[in-house]
């Protein structure tokens, strides 16, 4: 099988993650429920992943980086944790459904007045527009750091400018880019990122958190079992427990710490980015002129603010009956449809059909997207 289908996992694994994971499962306790050896091991892996993230993603304090099960868990969390009855948010049209749903129900629930930034022909962000929407008294600004559609990134630096001009927070959702994009959140100045352990850092399923800036108050989501003060009527609001009820999964988090030492190992985000960017060019560069195949995302006009994805359509197909010949005759895994981000495709016209979605990861070799990039012209000649 050839795996193009990163964007919504990484299937093939660095061995130091599936060793690290199953090491784990037969060793570790439960981190914070008691003193015994399989415990206060487990809070050592925790404790080394939380600082791992940290210097990852460019948190100050690693207490500050708080688990979950995946990046939809956290937004949902920073999201209810920050926004209250009638605030301001703004958001864009780029924006997977862990972002816009949790706003839905935020808007519904609490009066929550959500407004939506726009894009370009090409997917990319309308900056001016997001500037002129984020107005003072605007409680929160949330954005994506890379398209789940098209690829395309965000420069979250300068919407941490328009945001924190206005006095908003700003909120990164890094499920995309964490682990293959550069992202310093002390540099860029960024108070809250969500990330995902599955996709570009390599690391088991079931794995994501926050890391949050010092001084940022977040209520807690859920409730229930800390391991500490539990006698108190509420939930710890010590960081990070106050974001973290219940039992961790220590076992997957000692993959991902695996993943990301295999991330630094390679030269770290930026040289692991650099090689997935390199073969979505190339997969892009064997498609763009192939009669019949759109392209759709930055690459034809600004290919250095593309991440790995390359989106397309063959006429006369839907999305589906092409991601099912890639599969069915050269053995192509690839995602079709609509990727869970409604206002990307209504922006870019594909509601109806969908978009073909090829994503490339750090194992994927140049044969492997040239054997892609052949099929989809032999499927567009008919």
């Amino acid at each position: 099988m050839i795996y193009l289908d990163n964007a919504a996992t990484t299937m093939r694994k660095p061995q130091e993650v599936v060793d690290a994971v199953v090491e784990a499962m037969g060793s570790l306790g439960n981190a914070g429920r008691g003193a015994s050896a399989g415990a206060l091991d487990a809070g050592r892996v925790v404790l080394r992943c939380r600082e791992a993230v940290a210097a990852l993603l460019g948190c100050p304090r690693a207490d500050h980086v708080c688990f979950s099960a995946n990046s939809t868990a956290a937004l949902n969390a920073a999201l209810s944790g920050l926004v209250g009855p009638g605030d301001r948010v703004v958001t864009t049209v780029l924006e997977h459904n862990s972002v816009l749903r949790p706003l839905a129900r935020l808007a519904d629930e609490r009066g929550v007045e959500v407004a939506y930034a726009g894009c370009d022909a090409h997917g990319f962000l309308n900056m001016e527009e997001l500037e002129r929407l984020v107005t003072p008294g605007t409680r929160l600004v949330a954005v994506t750091h890379g398209s789940n559609v098209t690829g395309n990134l965000v420069d979250v630096a300068r919407v941490a400018k328009i945001a924190h001009a206005a006095g908003a927070l700003v909120l990164v959702d890094a499920s995309q880019t964490a682990g293959a994009v550069p992202l310093d959140m002390t540099a860029m100045d960024i108070d809250v990122v969500c990330f995902t352990g599955h996709k570009g850092i390599m690391g088991p399923q079931g794995t994501g958190g926050m890391a949050v800036a010092e001084g940022i108050g977040m209520r807690p989501w859920a409730e229930g079992g800390s391991g500490v003060h539990s006698f108190e009527r509420r939930h710890p609001q010590e960081w990070p427990t106050r974001m973290e009820a219940g039992t961790l999964n220590a076992h997957g988090l000692a993959g991902l710490a695996a993943g990301i030492a295999f991330i630094e190992k390679n030269g770290g985000p930026a040289a692991v980015g650099a090689r997935e960017h390199e073969l979505a060019r190339r997969l892009w560069e064997g498609v763009r002129d192939v009669p019949g195949v759109t392209v759709y995302g930055g690459w034809p006009v600004a290919p250095e603010r593309c991440g790995s994805i390359v989106a397309l359509n063959v006429d006369g197909l839907d999305s589906a009956e092409v991601a099912d010949a890639l599969s069915a005759g050269w053995g192509i895994a690839c995602r079709a449809g609509a990727h869970c981000a409604p206002l990307m495709h209504r922006a870019l016209g594909t509601e109806r059909r969908g978009i073909v979605r090829l994503s490339c990861g750090w194992f994927n070799t140049e044969e492997e997207v040239d054997v892609a990039a052949a099929a989809v012209r032999e499927i567009a000649a008919g």
